[in-house]
């Protein structure tokens, strides 16, 4: 797990965590993780991108839409994470004390 700021947006910091991942056969991922570099890092350690392109693309994406369609998993994942206050309204300062890591832990 790794905790990044509120503002900071996704495909900029996809790469630090997918170096930690090994052995992944599909990355699913929203639309905020379209990115021509990402998909090519994906492609070279192996994964298959499970992510559609945006809508102002000059270059339509194919991607497995019955695949994707199976991410609502993972949402799922984060409503229940959000269940806990402390993550729900992003009180905490210091990350080693995160309700994060206590929620991850509890919901696991």
């Amino acid at each position: 797990m790794i905790l990044t700021l509120g503002n900071i947006s996704d495909v900029a910091t996809a790469p630090t965590p997918l170096e930690r991942a090994s052995g992944m056969r599909y990355l699913f991922g929203d639309k905020g993780y379209d990115a021509d570099r990402l998909r090519r890092s994906l492609l070279e350690t192996g994964t298959i991108p499970v992510i559609p392109g945006r809508r102002n693309r000059k270059r339509i994406i194919c991607y497995d839409k019955q695949r994707y369609c199976d991410s609502h998993l993972v949402e799922i994942a984060f409503c229940r994470l959000k269940d806990f206050r402390r993550v729900a309204t992003r009180s905490d300062k210091l990350a080693a004390l995160s309700g994060v890591a206590l929620a991850i832990t509890v919901a696991s």
